[in-house]
């Protein structure tokens, strides 16, 4: 049972290689071989969430090495519905590929070794192969950035390519810095380890070695003012690419940074080290004001969307700094969420930008009337994302400033409240530009031809606009669900308050 651990990490790896002998064949397989290894992925990441749901934790030792010698796959009640959200993502992004595009067997194979990376950053409990799998996500979104064909996508690739080896440095010589200290990678091991050592916690190896991981991962994140890399690849790369490297690349950094934090150091750390949980609270809500601050500022909605991103992401950051129960449990749901929902987002621009040519606010004007049911799901998941119920946002926030409060933190929660009302301000713009604007005669003309490699107007297929409302109708049905979800996620969450 627990196999299907390992091989969601080594299904994608294969796949990878596959287009690259299959291209002497067609140069279309790429995109068959990525359809196949998106739905194993799904079949596999359900049999985990399924053995996670029966037993609990479960756990496999790669090559049979038993921890903390040995390399480890984890999967709880927050790991496993972060791969089935891989797995839904993947599927999602391939099937609106199809006819969206890249079609290049380099794309897929970029794009399998991507969730290759992805799942393993999630499944792993070895802090050394987080930073390998934290490589292998980087690299591959390095080259997706690129495949982009303006200069700009060149341009936004090598700065992320900069950015991010920084980052991923910092890591690496955090984990270099603790395996001195202790002596061992794994994270449950770690967590013991630590504070065996001779001054434990105030250990300036060990403070040393929190203060460059954290950093390291913050970069991942593109928390402010570290996100200097995130606005031009997201808005540089071609519509797909932005969607899947929305939903997961900093999501699964996040993810990356709670594990450090609660799994390696846990929260004794935290409050003996209270400089640390302060730094994270400042960090993201400076993060949650300033990306929406910057959100408002935009025309271009490919770029108001990353930098809503820096913003969301703050939030998460944020709650992991508050660090009692209700505020991890709302940091782990909008994570979820914000896949969901950003993913989807971008993928909509894509049909906009396809069939209309809509790229700019000015664009979107009467958007609703030619493309009324994209607009809709637009609505909805922007509506979503602001934290209206029932919606999977609300969820989230809702979470997070109920923990801000419960910890005295009246600030924060006032920090959130301010960011969503600057979160309905810039999508309130476009969803007022969408159905309340009548067009320019000019906008109109313009519209025969996308603003994206002047495809003709009609090249949206059926596929492209249904995964668009299947994201928006998943946003609104996991709000619904949002009271089950929360028991999947609190169980895994209690061993950090024993």
């Amino acid at each position: 049972m627990t196999d299907a651990l390992v091989l969601l990490i080594v299904l994608p790896i294969a796949a990878a290689i596959l287009p690259v002998f299959l291209g002497i064949l067609s140069d279309r397989a790429g995109w068959y071989v990525a359809l196949a290894m998106s739905l194993a992925h799904l079949g596999l990441s359900a049999i985990v969430a399924n053995a996670v749901d029966t037993s609990g934790r479960i756990s496999y030792a790669v090559g049979g090495f038993q921890p903390p010698f040995g390399i480890e796959l984890v999967a709880d009640g927050i790991s496993a519905p972060l791969l089935v959200l891989i797995s839904i993502s993947t599927l999602g992004v391939v099937v609106y590929a199809r006819r969206a595009g890249p079609h290049s067997n380099a794309f897929y194979s970029e794009l399998a070794l991507l969730t290759a990376g992805i799942s393993g950053v999630v499944a792993t409990a070895d802090v050394f192969n987080l930073y390998v799998f934290l490589e292998i996500t980087g690299l591959a979104t390095y080259a997706l950035v690129a495949s982009g064909r303006s200069p700009r996508a060149a341009v936004a690739s090598l700065k992320y390519l900069f950015v991010g080896t920084i980052g991923a440095s910092l890591y690496l010589l955090g984990t270099g810095y603790l395996y001195i200290a202790t002596g061992t990678l794994n994270m449950a091991s770690l967590s013991e380890a630590i504070v065996a050592t001779p001054a434990g916690y105030a250990s300036p190896t060990v403070l040393t070695g929190f203060g460059l991981m954290a950093t390291g991962l913050l970069v991942k994140v593109a928390i402010f003012p570290l996100h200097t890399w995130q606005p031009g690849a997201y808005a540089e790369s071609p519509d797909t690419v932005s969607a899947y490297i929305s939903a997961l690349v900093s999501t699964a950094a996040a993810y990356g940074l709670f594990r450090v934090t609660y799994t390696v150091f846990t929260r004794d750390f935290l409050e003996a080290v209270p400089i640390a949980a302060d730094a994270f609270v400042l960090l993201g809500s400076v993060s949650i004001v300033a990306g929406s601050v910057l959100a408002v500022m935009q025309s271009d909605l490919k770029r108001m969307l990353a930098y809503s991103s820096v913003s969301q992401f703050g939030l998460v950051v944020t709650a992991l700094g508050i660090g009692n129960k209700t505020a991890l449990i709302g940091a782990v749901v909008h994570l979820i969420g914000h896949a969901v929902m950003k993913g989807g987002l971008f993928l909509a621009l894509g049909v906009f930008a396809a069939s209309v040519g809509a790229r700019t606010m000015d664009e979107f004007k009467g958007l609703a009337a030619r493309e009324p049911v994209t607009s809709a799901a637009f609505a909805v998941l922007a509506f979503s994302m602001v934290g209206i119920p029932p919606a999977i946002g609300f969820i989230g926030k809702w979470n997070i400033v109920v923990g801000a409060v419960e910890a005295g933190s009246w600030s924060v929660a006032l920090v959130v409240v301010v960011s969503t009302l600057l979160t309905l301000a810039y999508f309130g713009r476009v969803i007022e530009r969408m159905y309340f604007t009548h067009p320019d005669e000019t906008d109109v003309a313009d519209a025969s031809v996308s603003a994206d490699g002047g495809q003709p107007a009609s090249d949206v297929s059926f596929g492209m606009r249904t995964v668009v409302v299947v994201a928006a109708v998943t946003a609104v049905l996991l709000g619904i669900a949002g009271s089950d979800l929360i028991d999947i996620i609190r169980p895994a969450l209690e061993v950090y308050f024993v």
